[in-house]
């Protein structure tokens, strides 16, 4: 991710540029940072992962997003777009706003080079702050490696970590089992990136 500039921004002013920007761009706490264009492995393994849960979740109380659906995190002020996000319907949305969203239950990030340790740690932190938040996982696009966190109570988080294509995930927050070797359907690891 790159600094756009370092003066302070409003959430609102933030917004008002996003919506007419032909890039994407997150906003943390007054900071608008330019999102880095992603591989053509990275939105493979979003959108297997985002079709799959979609799919699974059909006429049940749940929504599922990829890629382009802003989140709100208002207790760190940060406005983003996580890879994969499942929110439990009705949506709930930004006071004054109809296009981001604040109740994920499910939240999945694609991890790459350049946002690892970020997604690993301070936004992870940030996303344990929404109250409806109760799953993250995390998918390595360079080799078969998933981490999921699974909420159990207030404050307590369960491990898990995967690393054969034949294993089922059991997902926490939505009655889903997802075959590991599906997320990474087409993913071609022998290209370096």
């Amino acid at each position: 991710m790159q600094l756009q500039e370092q003066r302070y921004y409003s959430p609102e002013e933030y917004l008002e540029l996003e919506v007419n920007s032909e890039e994407k761009h997150e906003y943390i706490d007054g900071q608008i940072i330019l999102m880095a264009g992603g591989t053509p492995d990275h939105s493979q393994i979003a959108l297997n992962l985002g079709g799959i849960v979609n799919f699974l979740l059909k006429r049940q109380p749940y929504r599922a997003f990829v890629t382009d659906q802003r989140l709100w995190i208002p207790n760190r002020r940060i406005l983003t777009y996580p890879d994969v996000m499942v929110m439990k319907t009705p949506l709930e949305f930004q006071e004054g706003r109809r296009d981001t969203l604040v109740n994920p239950v499910f939240i999945a990030e694609v991890l790459s080079k350049s946002t690892k340790s970020y997604d690993r740690d301070e936004k992870f932190a940030a996303y344990r702050t929404i109250p409806s938040f109760q799953e993250y996982i995390l998918i390595d696009q360079y080799k078969i490696h998933v981490e999921q966190y699974c909420k159990t109570e207030n404050n307590k988080w369960i491990f898990s970590e995967y690393e054969d294509a034949d294993v089922l995930l059991s997902l926490a927050a939505v009655p889903c089992q997802v075959l590991l070797g599906d997320i990474y359907d087409k993913v071609d690891f022998s290209v370096e990136e």
